[in-house]
């Protein structure tokens, strides 16, 4: 019998108890099932998917002790102080602790007394530790933040390169899991490779975090920008991301100055001063850090409602952990990123001057840096592109991506298609003329040559005798660089070592044959603030007991020094809005409301919902009516379907291919309708399948959608695409004859 079958039911029973829920997220369950089968995994979850419960409910069900490898102290600290809350036995052992505190936990280790410790890999190899392991049952290695064993990933820590030694040092190899929220195909590849998996079950549950929005804002006025976004968010948690500690200093003392309340953190700060503005954040005595990326890695705090960066990073990876920081309860939140063309030269200046690992030899190092001018390079050209923010992520993952995402900047503004043609013949002369003289610059000095500046360089290398100097005199550097962007992402133009520019094949095409180049730019009505409105998912009528819950939950976190979240998550409180529980089998039944939990804190949010309820006995009614609502079911759904059928007359097809998505979206556009577009586009794609039109299945852990033998005749093809990292992925597209065939259904899609 599979080991995974002894325990079907019992980490049902594990989930429930411990940590509150019903059932699992998306790919928790089959890790699950393959580390209790013994089988190594590798897990790349987004932030927020639920990894850590990927080991810890293994952990409770083997018979020995769980170790999770994890890099920071504050991590160890936030997830031991949630499992004891839950009612696990757990510890951690890193610098924090005093020498007596640390033989006592090494005692009780060695006594049975957890299940589960986290421990620093630099810790890993150390006498005692070893001894430790020698004397009790390691049933599973876990490690968290897999990346940094890569010297390919945005992270790598050599302390990780500890994990193999430790493992070859057991008298016998435990089950080995790790997980990460980043990782490209290569860095996936390395993270098996370096600690040496065997035969790992390998799961990609998807990148997206739908509840994100994101935005990217050209200020004029950084800070200003800055400001607008903290105000309009000043009851929430935030962050504010900075590459330098001198500009995290700068905005800080600008916003306390203004009245807000915020804290700062970054390297330069004494540890003391550190750890207290960290917890000044987490238990919420302050409502905004601005901090430098060395804060953040693994800080679990659920209720960060907006992430800004003020300065762009250097790669998407970065930027995505970052920025996934924002929303982990489920909530809608804002991730807004505000660039300037300085923010590429600080990130160049500090790729080449850069460090990190004094153990590299020459060659390995220029290498990485080769790989972090490319991964730069993809960085700006999110800033720059018209297209879906969104789908530029995604894509650059290698996971298939929808064109309109509606819930970026770019998808809620609007643009123009301009005919830059005679700009770029231009840009492409100047930079051929530049290769004839044996010279290679990058897009500044191009944009330079262009509008006929007179600087150092100009006059060092005779630029100004070039024919194509100044002939773009009446144009800004800005658009000029905006131009140059494009023709990289259009492939005429491609970046080279010190990011000097040369022409491709293609560009001959422009030059010689007149090739039109049209270029997507913001109208003078688009909207560049990230105004897309917020939800917390809570409905109006309970917004009152939210507030009441949350002062609940801030006194007992307050009487046991917690932070708030570890008590219980806002979606936690969330639910206990709908569901109004006035005993405690009913607050068993709120999401995220464990046994140890409700025996703890159970009674306070209960007489808290019972004094609500008894203000407000129509309460009852209204939070059913919500919860209807908020699961898709109940009158919205066939109500906005009887619209639909009385007025299919109304639509029709367009010459252009779309995805379901932009399919549902287009049909709510036609009809004028403010709608839930989730319900429109699983009723056309429940029919389709039903009627055989498309098929549905898993593939490692995700819900693939592919087309059938009969998508033909409808109009449903499916299209190859490539993404940014040169990986093909395929999408179902609907083709204007696909359309109208649906509209010809309408009434069976949408009937009763």
């Amino acid at each position: 019998m599979d080991r995974s079958d002894k325990f079907k039911d019992e980490k049902y029973k594990v989930l429930y108890d411990f940590f509150g829920h019903k059932c699992f997220r998306n790919g928790q369950e089959d890790i699950i099932d393959h580390i209790l089968s013994g089988i190594d995994v590798l897990g790349v979850m987004p932030t927020g998917a639920g990894k850590s419960m990927c080991y810890q409910i293994p952990a409770l069900l083997f018979d020995g002790i769980t170790v999770v490898v994890s890099p920071l102290i504050s991590l160890m600290k936030d997830q031991v102080n949630s499992l004891i809350q839950s009612g696990v036995r757990a510890a951690y052992l890193n610098s924090s602790l005093s020498s007596s505190q640390y033989a006592a936990a090494m005692k009780n280790a060695e006594n049975g007394a957890y299940k589960i410790i986290y421990v620093a890999p630099e810790r890993l190899c150390t006498p005692s530790f070893i001894s430790l392991a020698a004397k009790v049952k390691i049933s599973m290695l876990a490690v968290d933040e897999a990346h940094c064993v890569s010297q390919w990933g945005q992270d790598f820590r050599p302390s990780y390169m500890k994990i193999p030694e430790f493992l070859q040092r057991l008298p016998y190899r435990p089950v080995v899991s790790a997980f990460t929220a980043t990782a490209t195909a290569q860095v996936r590849d390395d993270i098996i490779k370096m600690l040496g998996l065997h035969e790992p079950y390998c799961i990609t549950t998807g990148f997206d975090r739908e509840n994100l929005y994101f935005g990217v804002i050209h200020p004029k006025d950084k800070y200003g920008e800055v400001k607008r976004l903290v105000e309009e968010n000043k009851d929430k948690s935030g962050i504010v991301y900075c590459s330098t500690r001198k500009n995290v200093e700068a905005v800080c003392d600008r916003l306390i100055a203004d009245g807000f309340s915020a804290t700062r953190y970054h390297a330069g700060l004494s540890d003391e001063e550190r750890r207290r503005n960290q917890d000044d954040f987490i238990f919420d005595r302050c409502r905004v850090i601005v901090a430098t990326n060395a804060f953040g890695m693994g800080i679990d705090k659920s209720n960060v409602s907006y992430v800004i960066h003020y300065n762009m990073p250097k790669n998407i990876e970065s930027y995505y952990q970052e920025a996934g920081r924002a929303g982990r309860d489920g909530a809608e939140a804002k991730c807004v990123l505000l660039y300037s063309g300085q923010d590429v030269r600080t990130n160049i200046f500090l790729i080449e001057n850069s460090n990190d690992n004094p153990e590299l030899d020459d060659e390995t190092a220029a290498m990485l840096r080769q790989r972090d001018m490319k991964r730069l390079k993809l960085m700006q050209g999110y800033c720059t592109t018209s297209d879906c923010l969104r789908e530029y992520i995604l894509r650059y993952f290698g996971e298939r991506a929808e064109k309109k995402c509606s819930n970026c900047s770019n998808c809620a503004g609007s643009f123009k298609d301009v005919d830059v043609t005679v700009e770029a013949q231009k840009i492409l002369s100047c930079v051929y003329r530049l290769h004839k003289r044996n010279l290679r610059f990058g897009g500044g000095v191009v944009a330079q040559i262009l509008v006929g500046k007179d600087n150092d360089k100009i006059r060092q290398f005779q630029l100004s005798t070039l024919s194509t100097y100044g002939i773009m005199k009446g144009e800004t550097l800005v658009r000029i660089r905006q131009i140059i962007n494009h023709l990289e992402d259009q492939g005429y133009l491609v970046t080279g070592d010190y990011q000097t520019l040369s022409l491709t094949r293609k560009a001959a095409d422009v030059l010689m044959k007149n090739e039109k180049v049209i270029m997507k730019l913001p109208d003078d009505k688009r909207d560049t603030r990230s105004a897309k409105p917020d939800k917390n998912g809570v409905y109006s009528i309970d917004t009152e007991l939210f507030d009441i819950l949350r002062s609940v939950r801030s006194e007992i976190a307050k009487s046991i020094n917690m932070p708030a979240y570890i008590i219980f998550t806002d979606q936690t409180l969330r639910d206990m809005c709908l569901k109004l529980p006035v005993t405690n089998a009913e607050l068993l039944n709120v999401s995220g409301v464990g046994k140890a939990k409700q025996e703890r804190y159970g009674k306070y949010f209960i007489n808290a919902v019972k004094r609500y309820v008894d203000e407000h006995p129509e309460a009852k009614n209204i939070a059913a009516k919500s919860g209807e609502y908020a699961s898709g079911n109940g009158s919205e759904g066939s109500e906005l379907f009887s619209i639909i059928r009385s007025r299919r007359g109304e639509l029709e097809g367009k010459d252009e291919e779309m995805t379901l998505t932009q399919l549902a979206d287009d049909i709510l556009s036609q009809l004028g309708i403010a709608a839930n577009r989730t319900l429109v586009k699983n009723a056309v794609k429940d029919w389709l399948i039903n009627e055989n039109y498309l098929t549905e299945e898993v593939q490692n852990g995700r819900t693939v959608t592919s087309v059938t033998i009969l998508s033909e005749e409808a109009g449903i093809r499916e299209l190859q695409r490539i993404s940014a990292l040169n990986r093909p992925y395929t999408t179902v597209i609907y083709s204007r004859q696909a359309q109208e065939f649906i509209y010809e259904n309408i009434d069976e899609i949408f009937g009763n």
